[in-house]
């Protein structure tokens, strides 16, 4: 048997060697590393599922990880802790112990043996933990989203629900964390539902070829009960839309274009276009990282109009091209002017064309002057009237260009204040 462990611990080096403890005994081990101090606490929701034992240090980069075992201990079929311990005397044992320890290891000289054996008894309680609660009926109730069951997903609440689908809080027992699970609401062999159906699965398809940290992570598709649904990566931190509301100043601003322009040039480099690009789907990291999101209206440029009819608009109109609001072909510079508009709106603080209707929002990006910033901000005028230049001619014509365009004036902001 292999074994899988949840690793908490803030020191790199300790993980290393804890890691190499494992895999001596099992080759094949999935261990998960986190470091506290980088990830922050374990979400409340979070039952570590997935795991057979979880491995606890007690000093987590000033918070006390006896604190963390406390808590953690209380948790509905959470698994065994063994407790990382500065040593093996009884002042440090005891506290451990009695907050819900399954073992604890002093850290001080770690005895293999010892070690290995502690971990094969969680990994054995731990199984004998999981065939109880499987038969329980609050474990059939827990992988249930409204109509669907989906095995390996426990469903912890529901986030949002649209006409399509919906949107669930979900801990995925694959991939060891928690995950945002999108539920097709159309089944996939009702004649009338077939396109959105299309529509969802090239939702995965297109983000399963991006492999880039500033793109949502897919961890996992499927159909149950004739629905189909995608397990992708969840940010607690939300998006961009609610971080505007704080304000961003231009030195965030800048840095969250270059991380849009680099996925952008991901997402691009496989033939595949956004088209939907606004704040909402820009979704924000606990490590200050962005990702983008919600690829449901992406298009593979070497397709044609199997899908979307031609001329069809998609899309939000306030974020849109002039060429893309009126049904023309779209390239990839069409993506750049959507981030032309969000990193305008960083830095004002408003979207750059406002109308009582969307045909009138349409119409100024296509014939309004380009918008000037706010005073003080004039050396990265340049920058945003090129990325919302009416003629796509006249803008970047790469996300390459654009993330070297965005480096290079964030080195010489960084020389003038040095």
């Amino acid at each position: 048997m292999s074994i899988k462990v949840l690793l908490i611990d803030d020191e790199p080096a300790w993980r290393e060697l804890l890691r190499h403890h494992i895999t001596t005994e099992w080759p094949d081990a999935l261990i998960r590393p986190r470091d506290p101090r980088i990830e922050g606490p374990l979400a409340p929701e979070f039952a570590a599922a997935a795991f057979d034992a979880v491995l606890l240090d007690h000093d987590l980069g000033g918070e006390s990880g006896l604190a963390w075992l406390t808590e953690l201990s209380q948790r509905p079929v959470f698994p065994p802790v063994l407790f990382l311990t500065p040593n093996d005397d009884d002042d440090s044992v005891v506290p451990a112990l009695r907050a819900g320890a399954e073992a604890c290891i002093g850290k001080h000289k770690i005895d293999h043996r010892r070690f290995i054996s502690q971990l094969r008894e969680a990994a054995r309680k731990r199984k004998r933990q999981l065939a109880l609660w499987r038969d329980s009926s609050q474990a059939k109730l827990s992988y249930r989203f409204g109509p669907v069951t989906i095995r390996g997903q426990r469903c912890i609440r529901a986030l949002a629900s649209g006409s399509i689908s919906a949107v669930y809080l979900a801990e995925s027992e694959r991939a060891g964390e928690l995950v945002a699970l999108k539920v097709l609401r159309a089944v996939p062999d009702v004649a009338e539902g077939k396109n959105t159906f299309d529509r969802f699965l090239q939702e995965y398809e297109v983000v399963a070829k991006v492999e880039h940290p500033n793109v949502v992570r897919i961890f996992d598709l499927g159909v149950a009960d004739d629905h189909a649904y995608i397990a992708m990566e969840f940010f607690p931190a939300g998006d961009l839309r609610q971080r505007m509301k704080a304000g961003i100043d231009p030195d965030a601003a800048l840095e969250y274009l270059r991380q849009m322009a680099g996925a952008l040039h991901g997402i691009h480099s496989v033939g595949v276009l956004h088209r939907d690009l606004k704040p909402g789907n820009v979704m924000l990291r606990t490590d200050g990282t962005i990702a983008l999101i919600d690829f449901g209206l992406a298009k593979q440029l070497e397709l044609d109009a199997a899908i979307t009819a031609t001329g069809e608009i998609f899309g939000t109109p306030y974020y849109m091209s002039p060429e893309q609001g009126h049904g023309a072909v779209t390239d990839e510079r069409s993506d750049l002017y959507s981030v032309g508009v969000i990193f305008y709106e960083m830095l004002a603080g408003r979207k750059p064309y406002l109308a009582e209707t969307p045909m009138q929002v349409i119409y100024k990006h296509s014939h309004s002057p380009l918008p000037d910033l706010p005073v003080g901000l004039e050396q990265l005028q340049p920058l945003a009237h090129r990325l919302l230049a009416k003629d796509p001619k006249e803008r970047f014509q790469s996300a390459q260009e654009l993330q070297t365009a965005v480096e290079t004036i964030q080195s010489e902001l960084q020389r003038q204040r040095t």
